[in-house]
């Protein structure tokens, strides 16, 4: 006889060191399991060859995963210079090889040419759908789509090591940046080509990778000391202003109506707290200056 596997009520948000080789949802689905929890979902795709921070938003977190979605991200990428390949990655069967004639100065030179907002060109082998499908499927059948440049911010590009033809960088960008597709444009701009070798997710969102821990770390732990690692489910909202309401003010406003909130309450989307801490939801200042919900929370214990 199979027993039903039990899923838990659980809320909160898992900072995961995604391994290389493993899909997002791979990662999600994992971490899902663990917990047994009912409801999770991921913020932000990372490619199989990529590693590092991955925030799973778990039950009533996941309310919230898109603001984590749309975070900058910082990552260190590795760049080998010089070998172009059909995917942009290691992954991609080398298209061509050139020979490699640039400084550390050059490199850095160029690379500060792509910080900014800057328009840039999804690669085909992305997730990126097209008519219901996922472009890289067209791409290993041979099919290229005419896709649109679109604009990014590249906020800061640092050269954190560069030896011969292999470059380590940290970058820090806008959310729908592809690295691939920055390394292969350093490099046609250096005029030898480039490809990405290595990609590790570290920051989003205010979370950092050395807050991360690994599934195999996560595998090791008794269930209470897994959920002893959750961050609390505003950790995912935590940039956005917080007002703290009071008892009558936080009853009506989980009915679903909008209320005043006496003193002065900052423009835009807040936190919404009542007068015990207790986190409440999303919500936002409307024109007539009352707070009107937008996304509430079930109650829980965390």
């Amino acid at each position: 006889m199979q027993f039903k596997r039990i899923k838990r009520n659980v809320n909160g948000v898992f900072l995961l060191d995604k391994p290389l080789g493993f899909s997002s949802n791979q990662a999600l689905q994992k971490v899902k399991w663990l917990f047994q929890a009912a409801k999770a979902g991921h913020t932000g795709t990372l490619d199989p060859l990529a590693t590092g921070l991955l925030p799973i938003c778990l039950g009533e977190a996941t309310k919230f995963a898109q603001y984590v979605t749309d975070a900058d991200k910082t990552y260190v990428a590795t760049v080998k210079l010089g070998v172009t390949t059909t995917t942009g990655d290691a992954e991609g069967e080398v298209l061509s090889t050139q020979p490699v004639n640039v400084t550390q100065d050059q490199f850095t030179t160029v690379a500060q040419l792509f910080t900014g907002e800057i328009s840039q060109m999804p690669p085909m082998y992305s997730a990126l759908k097209f008519e219901g499908k996922a472009l890289y499927e067209y791409a290993r059948e041979g099919v290229d789509i005419a896709r649109q440049a679109r604009l990014i911010t590249i906020k800061s590009i640092v050269v954190n090591e560069f030896l011969a033809d292999v470059a380590q960088i940290t970058v820090t960008c806008s959310k729908g940046t592809y690295i691939r597709t920055l390394a292969e444009d350093i490099g046609m701009a250096l005029g030898c080509g480039a490809h990405l070798i290595g990609l590790r997710r570290t920051a989003t969102a205010g979370y950092q990778l050395s807050q991360a821990m690994t599934i195999e770390q996560l595998e090791a732990m008794p269930m209470e000391a897994r959920d002893a690692q959750l961050l609390p489910v505003d950790s995912a909202i935590a940039g956005l202003p917080e007002v703290a309401l009071s008892s009558d003010a936080a009853y009506f406003l989980m009915q679903g109506q909008a209320v005043w909130q006496a003193g002065k309450i900052p423009d835009g989307e807040l936190r919404i707290y009542d007068e015990n801490k207790q986190f409440l939801g999303l919500g936002f200042l409307q024109s007539d200056g009352k707070i009107a919900p937008k996304r509430l929370i079930q109650k829980i214990n965390r």
